[in-house]
């Protein structure tokens, strides 16, 4: 097993066999400098060459090369079919196909991945906060349908203690729901906030019908070891979070 495999996350969550899903961490890979380990982000800076090698060593522990999306924090879904030359502008996928690899890029940005308990189809979203507030997790939800026989499971982000944001994140996100005032604490300074990327999503999953909901918890931004991280960093790599069906 390669050391990047070795040090990845497997979700703990109920799902039928077929279903398979891992995050990958930093740890591993080729990349040197502030992109040190497993970089997987081809628009960050680092060279070419070793994010290809990087994606190599990724794509040999899969069955197919990743359906890779351009991210733009925006909410489309797209349903994703074998990974060909060109990439899809969205921050979701879902696929009902075996050997497809629903992929999402983070570096302190929540993945979410979801899968029906019947094991016949499976998604990821990139849910930063201006996705996570204007509905990517609902328009993946949509796609998917039935949402009482969806699992969900959230992957390593920016955690409660170090997203610190101003007056106008929370007032969005309590425009759409004034519960989403439990998931901000007083920052350091007036006009800031703590913001609980966990909490929101899960206060959104759960409103749209979603109620079985796995993982959280690992912070991106206070563990420099095993994450990257755009907050702590700027200049940094990207992480995968990825699931599929097995035949």
């Amino acid at each position: 097993m390669s050391d990047w495999l070795a040090q990845a996350i497997r979700p703990d969550w109920p799902v039928p066999g077929r279903v398979r899903a891992l995050a990958t961490t930093r740890l591993g890979g080729l990349s040197n400098g502030p992109y040190a380990g497993l970089n997987l982000g081809q628009h960050v800076g680092d060279a070419p060459e070793t994010v290809a090698a990087n994606r190599g060593l990724l794509r040999a522990a899969l069955p197919a090369e990743p359906a890779w999306l351009e991210q733009v924090h925006g909410i489309d879904v797209a349903e994703v079919g074998p990974a060909g030359p060109s990439v899809q502008r969205a921050d979701a996928a879902v696929s009902r196909q075996a050997g497809v690899v629903c992929t999402v890029m983070t570096a302190d940005c929540l993945p979410v991945l979801f899968a029906r308990d019947d094991g016949s189809a499976v998604g990821a979203a990139h849910a930063g906060w201006r996705g996570l507030n204007d509905g990517v997790l609902e328009a993946t939800i949509a796609q998917l349908g039935e949402p009482g026989r969806l699992l969900a499971w959230l992957g390593p982000a920016i955690g409660p203690g170090a997203f610190e944001v101003g007056d106008e994140v929370r007032a969005a996100f309590m425009a759409h729901d004034a519960a989403a005032e439990a998931a901000f604490r007083p920052g350091k300074a007036e006009g800031k906030w703590w913001g609980d990327l966990y909490l929101l999503a899960r206060q959104r999953l759960a409103a749209a019908g979603v109620l079985q909901v796995y993982g959280g918890g690992l912070c991106t931004a206070s563990d420099a070891e095993r994450f990257y991280s755009y907050r702590r960093d700027r200049t940094t790599g990207r992480m995968a979070t990825l699931i599929w069906l097995a035949d």
